[in-house]
């Protein structure tokens, strides 16, 4: 988070910044997409590229670049990756992919009628290439071309969105029984996610991850609602440094975390905070107060790590996007992103958390209504991450923006949680 301009923090510029990020220039507008394992952990990122009709050298170009200068590997934190572009963009030399073994490609079932293409690709799997063919909803007896499409990739995706239960899991126990990994894709609700569960996958992908589990009457935990009550706090009584040193100073594993994070050499502080208190005088008490939500969130350690990390990116998007509004908007805006999320995290629906914290009336309008200034950022940041942006909706100029600030978002999202959670990135 970029610090507010206050008296006491001449130093300022340089805390928690926003770098700019070590990549290609100007940046790939390119998007990562967990796959998570059946302990909800991550098993591997599909990258979504934006592309526009006739760009594809342009997007060659910048792929490559990306993977050579290592923006690829530092976006995906080192982790397992696909990259789906078309297969036919592939270059002639592909030593690029051959290089980095932590990176496959995703394939489409059409691949298997290009001869010549079949053969470049056969060519890369004897090398150690890794592939995933996204079979969707298509039928798995399509031939001789088909089947040797399927001998060559070592992952398949269903799309369990449009396959029948029934279906989807004969086809799963089907590729299963071939050695084949299997991924579920398109899981956008719960039902269907734990109907995957009960499947021989290996992977699950899919909007279900951002949706809050529907509830009959929400039930909180200790943990939870001992949370809800310091953010209920925090916002309500408008705390000043010292108030909110000692909201935070009974909670010592909060308090360790919070200056943990904020004393990491990623945000290169002047001088190393050691207090709540000292580090509210520092940032601002509403800045600061954004970091102990933040850093709250952060301790839910029984919800998926990916979730958590999507709450973070959204609070710096939207933080970012409402820079140049009024004073404190860009502050009240990271809220709006961290908490977009919120029930989700908490297992319960807005209409019974938001009461509990007594937000800003600019806030509470775009969480619940996405209306206002901040809920029109949220909605573009949705339309982001649901890859729905085209130049024929947004100016060319606003993509380019938007990329930008996503990669720099995951950058400062990955460092935060890492530092929140006292380990190395995974």
């Amino acid at each position: 988070m970029s610090p507010s301009p206050t008296p006491a923090v001449s130093a300022a510029a340089v805390t928690s910044k926003s770098p700019v990020y070590e990549g290609v220039t100007p940046p790939l507008p390119v998007m990562r997409v967990p796959l998570l394992n059946r302990e909800r952990e991550l098993f591997a990122y599909e990258i979504l590229f934006h592309r526009e009709s006739g760009d594809e050298t342009t997007l060659l170009q910048s792929v490559l670049g990306m993977i050579t200068d290592g923006a690829l590997t530092r976006l995906v934190r080192g982790n397992r990756a696909f990259l789906n572009l078309p297969a036919e963009l592939l270059p002639e030399d592909a030593d690029v992919l051959l290089h980095q073994p932590r990176l496959g490609v995703v394939l489409q079932p059409h691949v298997a009628d290009d001869a010549a293409l079949m053969k470049r690709l056969q060519l890369m799997a004897q090398r150690g290439c890794q592939f995933m063919l996204d079979v969707g909803d298509q039928d798995l007896d399509h031939g001789l071309p088909f089947e040797a499409l399927l001998q060559m990739v070592q992952l398949v995706r269903l799309d369990a969105s449009q396959l029948a239960p029934e279906v989807l899991a004969q086809r799963a126990a089907h590729l299963h029984a071939r050695g084949l990994h299997v991924v579920a894709g398109q899981v956008n609700d719960h039902p269907t996610y734990e109907h995957c569960l009960t499947l021989p996958m290996e992977a699950v992908q899919g909007r279900y991850l951002l949706v809050p589990q529907p509830m009959a009457v929400p039930v909180l935990t200790a943990n939870r609602l001992s949370m809800l009550r310091l953010l209920g706090v925090l916002h309500e009584s408008n705390p000043g440094p010292v108030e909110l040193g000692n909201i935070v100073r009974d909670d010592a594993v909060l308090s360790y975390k919070l200056l943990s994070c904020v004393n990491s050499a990623y945000f290169a502080l002047p001088r190393q905070l050691k207090s709540v208190q000292q580090a509210a005088i520092f940032f601002g008490v509403t800045r600061m107060r954004n970091w102990v939500d933040t850093m709250a969130m952060c301790s839910m350690d029984d919800r998926p790590p990916e979730l958590l990390r999507a709450a973070l990116i959204r609070a710096h998007m939207c933080e970012e996007l409402a820079q140049g509004m009024p004073h404190g908007s860009a502050e009240m805006a990271f809220t709006v992103g961290l908490f977009s999320l919120l029930d989700t995290l908490m297992c319960a629906p807005m209409e019974f958390l938001l009461p509990q914290l007594r937000l800003a009336p600019e806030i509470s309008d775009a969480l619940t209504g996405r209306s206002g200034p901040f809920g029109a950022i949220l909605q573009q940041i949705l339309a982001w991450e649901a890859n729905e942006l085209t130049s024929a909706q947004v100016p060319p100029q606003r993509i380019q923006r938007l990329a930008t600030i996503y990669l720099n978002a995951t950058q400062w999202a990955d460092q935060v949680y890492a530092s929140a959670n006292e380990k190395s990135m995974q």
